[in-house]
């Protein structure tokens, strides 16, 4: 923990200390690109149309590694009264924060990560039930723990369905990486702040990094753009399309799918002007489940790509930590 949180530094005016300055290329505006849009209602249509967004969806994980999910089911008006919350949340004084801040053993709660990104969060799991710690859930403002109590039950919804719908788009039986988890599944939210920032050209909101999880479900700010998507040696802005969701395959996903899905690399940029929200919810099997690429994924054409291991998210924090690439190292 770090002895100031990022937002009272920008409220402050505090220059960002040489530990936020990253060793990126910082591009102030690299091009905005329309990462794929998949009609999750499609998904489950019983027609031709299926089909179509199917491939699509197979292609857009494939290439990018991500999309923006519309008609997903869960209506604009309740995101927008999860946004508002995590505002309301973030507004608190420092003391009222801290009531549900992270404890020296536990990383949920309200708190800063050790890496210096310019950023202040709070991390709680949601799944399984007993894993959560309930002191650390806000109840200022007092609709918080009911709202996100609504919003993880709707995306572990949305996540089972496109767990069988990217399974059904590899021609595989569609609970193939359902079984996998043996209903031993993990999900956790992080609501992040980005305060403005006076050097956005050379700090960043969260640096380049793949995430250790399955999939993971991004409500993006509904005015500020920050999220950006490494392509072809190139980054790229995502754009804001109103109550959509960004999905983005993790690591895991990578490896179950013997390589044939990509984890993209993302990163958040910083603004000088105005602060920004966003709320990840990572979904992945536990730690002792071990994961390794489907057996009806290999074959001579695509011989396996990666070792069979468990508790990936240790495995992937230690690698972060010293620098190197988990999905590197877990290659065969």
């Amino acid at each position: 923990m770090m002895s100031k949180y990022v937002q009272e530094m920008s409220i402050d005016g505090d220059e960002p200390p040489p530990s936020f300055t990253t060793k990126e290329i910082l591009d102030p505006s690299p091009p905005l690109t329309s990462i794929p849009i998949i009609d999750l209602s499609l998904l489950s249509s019983p027609s031709s149309q299926q089909i179509q967004e199917l491939q699509k969806l197979k292609e857009a994980l494939g290439s990018w590694g991500c999309f923006q999910a519309i008609n997903h089911g869960i209506s604009g008006l309740f995101l927008d009264k999860v946004r508002e919350v995590t505002k309301q949340f973030f507004a608190l004084p420092t003391m009222e924060k801290q009531k549900v801040g992270q404890g020296v053993d536990d990383n949920q709660g309200y708190g800063n990560d050790p890496v210096h990104d310019w950023v202040d969060r709070l991390l709680l799991r949601l799944i399984p039930y007993e894993s959560r710690n309930l002191n650390v859930w806000p109840t200022n403002p007092t609709e918080f723990r009911e709202i996100l109590s609504e919003y993880s039950e709707k995306v572990k919804e949305i996540v089972e369905l496109l767990l069988k719908a990217m399974a059904r788009s590899l021609n595989i039986e569609e609970d193939s990486f359902l079984k996998q988890y043996e209903k031993q599944e993990q999900m956790a939210v992080r609501f992040n702040y980005y305060p403005k920032c006076p050097k956005p050209e050379s700090v960043l909101g969260f640096k380049a990094h793949s995430d250790r999880s399955v999939i993971t479900i991004l409500l993006q700010d509904a005015e500020v753009e920050g999220l950006q998507m490494f392509k072809d040696d190139q980054w790229y802005r995502v754009p804001i399309i109103p109550h959509a969701l960004v999905v983005n395959v993790g690591d895991q996903l990578q490896i179950m799918s013997n390589g044939i899905m990509k984890s993209p690399m993302h990163r958040v940029s910083t603004n000088s002007e105005r602060n920004r929200i966003s709320v990840a919810t990572f979904h992945s099997p536990n730690a002792e489940v071990e994961i390794e690429p489907l057996q009806n994924l290999i074959d001579e054409e695509r011989p396996q790509q990666y070792r069979k291991l468990k508790n990936y998210a240790a495995f992937s924090y230690a690698c972060f930590q010293s620098g190197k690439i988990p999905l590197d190292l877990v290659k065969i």
